[in-house]
């Protein structure tokens, strides 16, 4: 309703109330928003006649009765209203609608309050604030009165905004939203903060405004002290910055006025604290906004230049600890280095590690200014702000940033300083430790070979010497504990915590560990390390030993503390007695006898010596109370006896003259074993224990220490000795049936195992032999056999059933040492295990039946087991009864397998039917049995496969594959995959299996393929499994006798090629990871024995280059003179060819070290080892065209240069090929564009070819004709080959001559021969300047022409190492000569030597002729100008702060802006948008009209705008409505200028630019239309020099704001 129609509406109606009732409704209906409007409107009016006391309001009582019908509006049409739009919910329409109705509801709202007094005003506040309480918004689900956040928003708004508003209110309002931002989104926080808080802070007195900032201030920073969470600083920050214009003030007097309310910020270190913690937020808008914040405050101090914080309030004592400092004296210093520190951080926010690298030179400033003192003493800069730096370069996305933040840390040379030690140890133990489990940060560097330390590994050493050494004494146990504790996380990988425990080991000796620490590293050995690789764990658990060994502080710890750390040492990992981390512990615990706390420490409590505690330790654990008779009970835990076998051993060698005394308590209890029938089985289990774990400790010790005698392992083994005949006997009756529960399976498994080591120990004394292979053993089958042959009635009880599994177990025990060839063939104990055919065959009469090889356990029911172990251990009794069906299984197989392979199968029984049932039976336990105990069974397959082959081929087809799904089942488990290959290997790929063609054996041939095809897709993803394949093939397809002629085992290899084919090729390319573990291994290999781990772990052969070292192996051992050999060797060739051929018509370009690059580099390097062995025919049919349409494909550099030999060598061995390379350089030259140069190669080689050449002056002359016509081609890299081949053709002149009799062979070649000379001339003039001279010189000195010699240089050593290294192949893909001698037996002759003769080749270092120059950066000076393109907020920002207009987010970062507007609506073009867009924000235009909004959802529009459009005010003006908008503009002082070439334009040089401009561009193909030029006050074109007329109308934009923004820029160091 307009002024004019209220004016007349109210000149005619008198009765105010009535005309307020004509435009109220009913409170529960929605109105129209005109009516609204109108209302508001209406009431506006009348409060201003009723203030201006005109005529309709001189009366009191009719102004009374107003302000009672504005109450009635207030309370009956404008509350109920606002609650229900606060209940209204729908789609984006009605949403839209919501939020007109609710502008119009405020509206009237104002309205109402402005002709209220104070009761109205609290009642309302009252009504609305609860719902900006964090409880309110809560409880709005169940009151609907209430209203929504939205909507109270709003009205508080209106509230602070009437005129009855106090300060009372105020601070009100500010306290409820206070609550509200810590639970909200960040929008509803924005709108909160735009709309309440800057309403508060701006109708408020100085007074009031003072109160609310302090109380938001204090508030939000004791939240922040609080809960210092990632969330809560970014909502902090996001509070902090929008009122950062009210915490600053820019003016010096309001600055002053300001600080006597409220405390400069800058003095504040929570302020500081969320700053920090805000810098190195994950979020990059809180981060922007901490920034924004750290420069508001160095921006005041610059202007303020006053003293900061530098001594306690009222003293004169230094506050050393103060985040920020400012000193007028040191302004320069400190303007220089907040200066750099913000450009750091800014850079920092991009990805891109050329923009970034320059930058952080700086970090070098920044470290001088936390090690410089000011003049109060401390450092310049609290080192925190450092450490924000590192933390936020550990957080980067681009892995070379956090990787040269982490080196710089590093290399800090402040770490030597004490103080700045002690102030960042929470830093290194906290972020830095964070960042060091990367494992990317651990690749080797350039430069460094496979198999050397990384180079952040020998910094982290020294960096935790230097780091320690510098820490308070007082302080470096508590930091090394801390540490600790960080590495028990279980997210730490293999890698990291290796290089890291290796760090730690080379601290020097110092007691910092206590008992907490061993217990730390307890649970590092438990929990971190379990899943690691092997070698890698075990190399982490020597060190980790070592850090123990020096750092421990014996006074501090007991030996009881020590054991337990040691009991989580595995021997067959890290701690063994023959190896040096052994003898380091035993001198260790010598020298520190009698020094470790006292167990229980009491007054006159002396230290144990370590003989005492052992000795005490052995009669604690084999002590028993009287309870633990029971025999129910189960077996104790082994890792007591662990300790206690460990502690002896170390006792005996630190001083073994008490070996005697230290066992005597175990050798009385096992004295016991077999005559005291009083015994408690737990002591008798728990001396077995300790018996067993010291002969395993000894075991291996005696086999490897062949040089001088064990006198502790000796004089055990003597000890025990005594005590052999009582522990058998006591086994022997435990065996005999005593064994009746699931829980002594755990007691049988001992005994067996203290029976099977027992044998291996003193099987070599001839009475102890004699004795168990005639009594012992035929007594314990006896016991066994009537066990298992006991009517089945008897045996069909729970305990029987366990019997039988106790016994079977014992047979496969005495099968299994049999098979060692222990007994011998006539003995008591052969004989007596021969009787256990009887127990696999049913009917012995009958040759025809078959054998009973499927017996397996009786399942109780479910009552039997409820009676056993009650209801609540069923599911768990079921588990261990399944596992024991399955190992009855397996011991069945034991004894099948060693039957079998001994001959022990009577004649009339081991006929075919006995050996199809029996492979049959195997075949269906592998679907039975889990893979780690189905080994017996694929062994029996093994053996029993090749006899059924005659008779049942599909049996054996569906055994083959029966066994690989098995494999395929256990990938997952390491633990039981490698023996299940094995097996499987050795199953399948036997001789006479391979020997076997598809005519022969049509079903089972295809099926070993099939599974030989996916064997090798398994190798792939899966490294050391073609490795046991090969290992296994070459052993059997090379010759295995002295004349390899008559070895037919290669028959095997022809019919299996794809297998030697992909063998020659093979070689995985692993993720970098991946590879990153592997050459962490092979470093921990090349340590030796610096690290026990590599005299424990067997180095099982999983190298990737091992299965082309075997094919090689077998290559280089074949005969051309043998049929079947060179067959073999040609059909290879063939192979490979046509391997290479696939990969280049598949890809036409790949790249270098890709797995294509690599495999054809493979091919080439095979061919060129077979090529002296081949036919000529095949050679000339085959080999040399294939090698010419090779060299016509683009191949890496590797490629070419081993095609070039091929040929070469080709032509060397049969010279009368050589018509053939003059025919490829007489084909089609379109096709010949790349391979021409190769030719040339040859050609530059060509005396190596001559002296076998027939008409050697006729091939020369042709020579130098066809190089001669390649001198002028167009294509710059033919020509400088072609230079090349001429000038060594042209050398040859001499010789040759020479070698003819000649004068000179130039005459020969008549008046080609001056031209050549004038070729050669002008080639070394002309290439003596500028890149020309730099290729022609780089070509010469390139390694393939220059020091390379094709016949000298053949050899294993130059093909594959050599070449590789030379041609920029990865490192991964050189194979070393050593691995050739020590991995595999290679043999090699005269025609191809393993080394190379001479060693000028290998001493060459890498380098192509067309490579760039290289470290042009490392050279820059750390001062040099640096890249600056930080990008503006992205579009978060507009999610984050919704409600922040353009010039109020751009406030935000302090933008200044002009007074230039831009108008573009004639423009229809999105990118020409975008890009002026952008252009008019960065030059700070005051607003940019469009025709329409819409652009900026435009990809086109945000591609150029990066954004841009949030910092920019953006205004929407239709073609059709400029006339209008020009004509309004005018009206306000704008000067309109347009951008055209027209009769009276201006030259944009000579024209000055009004303050007030606006600026109108015309379209991008009519420019501006006659009708706004007539509107326009200047036209200014821009000057042109070119032909063509016109610019586009971005540029020509850019130009005109460019000149206005320098014609008005500020002067000064801000312009």
């Amino acid at each position: 309703m307009t002024s004019l129609l209220l004016s007349v509406l109210l000149s005619q109606c008198r009765d105010i109330e009535n005309v307020l009732d004509a435009l109220c409704w009913p409170g529960s209906s929605w109105p129209e928003i005109e009516k609204v409007e109108s209302l508001s409107t209406l009431i506006g009016e009348l409060v201003k006649k009723s203030d201006s006391n005109v005529e309709d309001f001189k009366d009191s009582e009719t102004k009374e009765r107003f302000l009672c019908k504005v109450q009635s509006v207030l309370w009956g049409q404008c509350v109920p209203l606002l609650k229900m739009i606060s209940n209204a919910k729908g789609d984006d329409a009605q949403n839209g609608k919501n939020e007109q109705m609710l502008s119009a509801a405020c509206g009237l709202l104002g309205a109402c309050l402005s002709a209220s007094q104070t009761d109205p005003l609290e009642k309302m506040a009252s009504l609305v604030l609860p719902a900006l309480t964090g409880s309110g918004s809560r409880d709005r689900s169940t009151d609907t009165d209430q209203l929504d956040i939205d909507t109270a928003t709003e009205v508080v708004v209106v509230l602070l905004s009437a005129p009855a508003r106090n300060a009372a209110l105020t601070v009100k309002a500010l306290c409820c939203t206070l609550a509200s931002v810590k639970e909200l989104s960040d929008a509803r926080v924005s709108k909160i903060i735009v709309r309440v808080w800057f309403a508060c802070l701006k109708s408020s007195t100085e007074e009031t405004r003072g109160d609310v900032l302090r109380r938001a201030w204090e508030d939000l920073l004791s939240w922040h002290d609080r809960d210092c969470t990632e969330a809560v600083t970014a909502r902090v920050l996001l509070c902090l910055t929008a009122i950062s214009d009210f915490l600053f003030p820019p003016d010096q007097q309001r600055l002053r006025d300001h600080h006597q309310i409220l405390p400069d910020p800058r003095t504040s270190q929570p302020f500081f604290r969320v700053v920090q913690a805000g810098l190195t937020h994950r979020d990059s808008v809180a981060r922007k906004r901490a920034l924004y914040l750290l420069k508001k405050c160095v921006s005041l101090s610059e202007s303020v230049n006053t003293s900061v914080c530098m001594c306690q309030p009222g003293t004169s004592e230094v506050f050393y600890d103060v985040l920020f400092r400012w000193t007028p004296d040191q302004r320069l210093v400190f303007q220089e280095f907040w200066g750099n520190y913000a450009l750091v951080l800014e850079t920092l926010e991009e990805n891109q590690l050329h923009v970034v690298r320059p930058v952080l030179r700086r970090l070098d400033a920044l470290t001088e200014a936390a090690a410089t003192d000011g003049e109060a003493g401390g450092a310049l800069v609290h080192s925190s702000w450092l450490l924000c730096v590192y933390q936020r370069m550990f957080h980067s996305e681009n892995k070379a940033v956090m990787k040269d933040g982490v080196n710089h840390l590093l290399g800090l040379r402040l770490l030597r300083c004490p103080a700045f030690a002690l102030s960042v140890s929470k830093f290194v133990v906290g972020p830095f430790m964070d960042v060091l489990a990367e494992i990317s940060l651990y690749h080797r560097s350039p430069g460094q070979a496979i198999g050397d330390c990384p180079e952040l590994g020998l910094k982290l050493q020294n960096f935790m010497v230097t780091f320690f050494s510098s820490l308070p004494k007082e302080n470096q146990g508590s930091v090394l504990l801390q540490l600790l504790r960080r590495l028990a996380s279980p997210h730490w990988c293999a890698v990291p915590l290796f290089f890291l425990s290796r760090a730690l080991s080379h601290l020097s000796p110092r007691p910092l560990l206590n008992a907490d620490g061993l217990h730390v590293l307890r649970e590092v050995l438990r929990c971190t390390i379990i899943t690691h690789q092997v070698l890698l764990r075990g190399a982490t658990q020597c060190f980790l030993l070592h850090t123990a060994i020096c750092l421990t502080d014996v006074s501090e710890v007991s030996l009881e503390e020590v054991f337990a750390f040691l009991a989580h040492f595995r021997a067959d990992e890290s701690l063994r007695r023959d190896t040096t981390l052994w003898s380091e512990l035993r001198d260790w615990l010598h020298a520190n006898e009698a020094r470790f706390r006292p167990i229980g420490v009491c007054a006159g409590t002396t230290p144990q010596r370590v003989s005492v505690y052992s000795s005490e330790c052995l009669r604690a654990f084999l002590t028993v109370p009287a309870s633990s008779a029971d025999e129910a009970e189960v077996i104790p835990p082994a890792g007591e006896a662990e300790v206690a076998a460990c502690a002896l051993l170390l006792s005996a060698d630190a001083d073994g003259d008490g070996l005697e005394q230290l066992l005597r308590p175990l050798l009385d209890v096992l004295r016991r074993l077999a005559t005291s029938a009083y015994l408690p089985p737990r002591k008798a289990d728990r001396s077995l224990q300790v018996a067993l774990r010291l002969l395993q400790l000894l075991g291996p010790s005696a086999e490897r220490r062949g040089e001088s005698e064990d006198k502790v392992a000796v004089a055990v083994r003597r000890l025990l000795l005594s005590v052999v005949e009582p522990v058998q006997e006591f086994i022997l009756r435990r065996l005999n049936g005593d064994l009746k529960e699931l829980r002594d399976l755990d007691r049988a498994a001992l005994y067996h195992s203290v029976l099977g080591e027992l044998v291996k120990t003193y099987c070599s004394l001839p009475g102890y032999l004699s004795n168990l292979q005639n009594n012992y053993v035929s007594r314990l089958t006896g016991n066994c056999l009537r066990i298992l042959n006991a009517p089945s009635e008897q045996n069909s009880s729970f305990a029987g059933q366990v019997q039988k599994a106790v016994a079977m177990t014992t047979l496969a025990l005495l099968c299994e040492l049999g098979e060692q060839s222990l007994f011998e063939p006539q003995s008591e104990a052969t004989r007596s295990l021969c009787s256990l055919w009887t127990y696999f065959h049913s009917s012995p009469s009958s040759s025809s039946s078959p054998p009973c090889l499927t017996q397996t356990l009786q399942k109780p029911s479910s009552s039997t087991i409820s009676a056993v172990g009650g209801p609540d251990d069923s599911p768990l009794l079921l588990r261990d009864w399944g596992r024991l069906a399955a190992r009855f299984v397996r011991d069945q197989w034991v004894c099948l397998s060693f039957l079998h392979r001994c001959g022990m199968v009577p004649v009339e029984r081991a006929g075919p039917l006995w050996n199809v049932a029996s492979l049959a039976a195997a075949t269906d336990a592998l679907t039975l049995l889990p893979g780690c105990l189905a080994l017996p069974a694929l062994d029996f397959i093994r053996v029993v496969l090749p006899q059924v082959v005659p008779h049942e081929e599909a049996l054996c087809a569906e055994a083959v594959a029966a066994s690989w799904r098995l494999v395929q089942a256990s990938s997952t488990n390491s633990h039981d995959f490698w023996p299940a290959l094995r097996a499987f290997v050795c199953l399948t790929f036997q001789r006479p299996i391979l020997e076997l063609t598809e005519a022969q054996s049509p079903e089972l041939v295809p099926r070993v393929r099939q599974v030989t095809g996916e064997l090798l897709q398994m190798a792939q993803l899966k490294s050391g499994v073609l490795n046991e394949l090969i290992r296994h093939c070459g052993h059997t397809w090379l010759p295995s006798g002295p004349d390899p002629l008559a070895d037919p085992a290669l028959g095997g290899a022809l019919n299996h090629l794809d297998l030697l084919t992909e063998a020659c090729v093979y070689g995985p390319v692993f993720r970098r990871d991946q590879r990153t573990v592997r050459e962490v291994q092979t470093y921990v290999e090349q340590l030796g024995e610096e690290c026990a781990a590599n005299a424990v772990i067997g180095s099982a052969t999983r190298d990737d280059q091992y299965p082309r070292l075997c094919a090689l192996a077998l290559l280089c051992r074949l005969d051309v003179s043998d049929t079947l050999q060179h067959s073999l060797m040609e059909q290879l060739a063939e192979r490979l060819l046509g391997k290479d051929e696939e990969i280049s018509k598949s890809k036409v370009r790949y790249y270098s070290n890709s797995i294509q690059h690599r495999v054809k580099n493979r091919v080439w390097q095979t061919l060129l080892v077979l090529l002296p062995k081949l036919r000529l025919g095949f050679v000339a049919g085959r080999v040399l065209p294939a090698t010419l349409q090779a060299a016509s494909h683009a191949n890496q550099a590797s490629v070419k240069y081993l095609i070039e030999w091929t040929l070469i060598l080709i032509l060397h061995l049969w010279p009368t090929l050589i018509h053939r390379l003059w025919d490829g350089f007489s084909a089609d030259r379109e096709k010949t564009k790349t391979s021409v140069c190769t030719l040339l190669s040859v050609m530059v080689h060509l005396g190596v070819l001559l002296p076998r050449l027939e008409n050697k002056v006729e091939q020369w002359q042709k020579a130098v004709e066809v190089v001669f016509l390649r001198c002028f081609s167009h294509i710059f890299s033919v020509r400088l080959y072609a230079l090349l081949a001429l000038k060594r053709l042209w050398a040859l002149e001499a010789q040759q001559a020479a070698a003819h009799d000649e004068a000179t062979l130039g005459a020969s070649l008549g008046g080609l021969a001056t031209a050549v000379r004038a070729c050669l001339h002008q080639a070394e003039v002309m290439q003596s300047t500028g890149n020309a001279m730099k290729n022609w010189s780089r070509i010469q000195e390139h390694f393939f022409f220059s020091a390379f010699h094709p016949l000298n240089d053949y050899s294993v050593e130059t093909i594959f190492h050599t070449f590789p290294r030379l041609s920029a192949v990865a490192d991964d893909e050189w194979v070393p000569a050593w691995k050739f001698e020590k991995l595999v037996d290679f043999r090699s002759d005269s025609s191809l030597p393993l080394h190379n003769a001479g060693r000028l080749l290998s001493e060459l270092q890498p380098g192509d002729w067309v490579q760039q120059d290289q470290g042009e950066l490392d050279q820059e000076e750390r001062w040099a100008d640096v890249q600056k393109k930080i990008a503006p907020w992205r579009l978060s920002v507009q999610e984050q702060e919704p409600e922040l207009v353009a010039q109020q987010r751009a406030a935000r970062l302090g933008k200044l802006t002009g007074a230039l507007l831009v108008v573009a609506s004639l423009i229809d073009k999105p990118t020409n948008l975008g890009g002026l867009c952008r252009t008019c924000e960065i030059f700070g235009a005051s607003a940019l009209v469009l025709d329409s909004l819409r652009h900026i959802s435009d990809k086109q529009f945000q591609a150029l705008s990066v954004s841009s459009e949030l910092w920019l005010p953006l205004l929407e003006v239709k073609p059709m409505e400029l006339v209008d908008f020009l004509q309004l503009k005018k009206k306000d002082g704008y000067c309109i200028v347009g951008v055209e070439q027209t009769a009276n334009s201006e030259s944009l040089q000579d024209y000055r630019f009004p303050e007030r401009t606006l600026l109108l561009l015309g379209n991008e193909r009519e420019g501006i239309p006659a009708r706004l030029l007539q509107l326009l006050d200047a036209c200014v074109e821009i000057p042109q020099r070119g032909v063509t007329r016109s610019l586009n109308v971005h540029v020509s934009a850019a130009l005109l704001v460019w000149e206005y923004t320098k014609q008005h820029a500020p002067s000064g160091r801000g312009a």
